[in-house]
């Protein structure tokens, strides 16, 4: 018997602009036929809401898949598995909001309110959704005002982006029912994933021991790497070190920091491991990268991930 195919998980990392905890992905570029040989899972580093205002095709959702025809919107953990696919032969219309949602509560909870601050953030990432403007009249009212307002960019268009967003994520946990979740959450098995990697993207900077980590997921250490690599189609290690050279990318794009402290910054005792792994992921060497910082979109936005159902 043949080897099974592996199926591709694409994890797609942003980096937020400076001082702004949400980046929109606005205009006619997202007039598109979404999928285009490209119809794979990926998940993204922060929550995401798309909004469809025409098209038709198929949004899956973990494992659930749901079908688009316009003036709908979604709402994605990030972490979460998903896909966008437009029928063939057409164009879809989507635009994109991806918003850091600890940066913008932190504004409310700053010295206080941990709990509560916790207990919003659970609502907002415990479950993905597909809803039309019809159903949630609401919540697709604010999203499409964020959008515009920030499409305009009048004086103070950022400050007041900030502010729908945030009323628009208190909105969002108030729609939600904890106590009655649907069936689209990410299952027992992967639900500790989730909750590691939300861990690493915030500690990617400082040593990370696995056992400590399966510890944190209140799993044993055997059964989080079997469970880890089944999710990612790599091991932690190999994760935690794509994050922290994704994130010395931008270093060395937007500073003018020595290398070697780069490297520290991001979690590598040793300069030898920072350029063996820098080199292995992105193909050349810290010092070439830095001096061709075209190739940041192409090189950052899109790492492949391979894995074999079943593992």
């Amino acid at each position: 018997m043949g080897k099974k195919k592996k199926s591709k998980i694409e994890f797609r990392y942003y980096r937020m602009p400076e001082e702004t905890p949400f980046l929109a992905l606005l205009g006619e570029k997202w007039v598109q036929n979404y999928g285009r040989d490209v119809d794979y899972l990926h998940f993204h580093n922060y929550l995401e809401i798309g909004y469809c205002y025409d098209g038709t095709g198929s949004l899956i959702l973990g494992d659930k898949d749901y079908r688009f025809s316009g003036e709908q919107f979604s709402i994605i953990p990030q972490n979460y598995l998903h896909t966008t696919n437009s029928d063939p032969g057409t164009v879809s219309k989507w635009e994109y909001l991806f918003i850091d949602v600890d940066a913008i509560l932190n504004q409310f909870y700053q010295g206080g309110g941990i709990k509560r601050k916790g207990n919003i953030s659970y609502r907002i990432n415990c479950q993905a959704c597909f809803k039309s403007a019809a159903e949630s009249p609401k919540i697709a009212g604010l999203i499409c005002d964020i959008m515009d307002v920030i499409r305009g960019k009048k004086e103070y268009y950022l400050e007041e982006a900030k502010a729908g967003i945030a009323k628009l994520l208190f909105n969002i946990a108030r729609e939600r029912n904890v106590d009655n979740l649907p069936e689209n959450l990410p299952g027992k098995e992967t639900a500790p994933i989730v909750q590691a990697l939300d861990y690493i993207s915030v500690h990617y900077m400082e040593q990370i021991d696995i056992e400590e980590l399966a510890a944190y997921c209140h799993i044993s250490q055997s059964h989080f790497r079997r469970i880890f690599s089944a999710y990612t189609g790599m091991c932690p290690l190999d994760y935690i070190n794509l994050v922290r050279i994704q994130t010395a990318c931008d270093y060395l794009k937007r500073t003018d920091d020595y290398i070697s402290d780069i490297a520290n910054k991001c979690g590598f005792t040793t300069f030898s491991t920072f350029s063996r792994n820098f080199k292995r992921i992105v193909g050349v060497s810290p010092n070439e990268w830095r001096k061709r910082p075209e190739n940041y979109e192409q090189q950052l936005l899109k790492f492949r991930i391979h894995s074999e159902k079943g593992w």
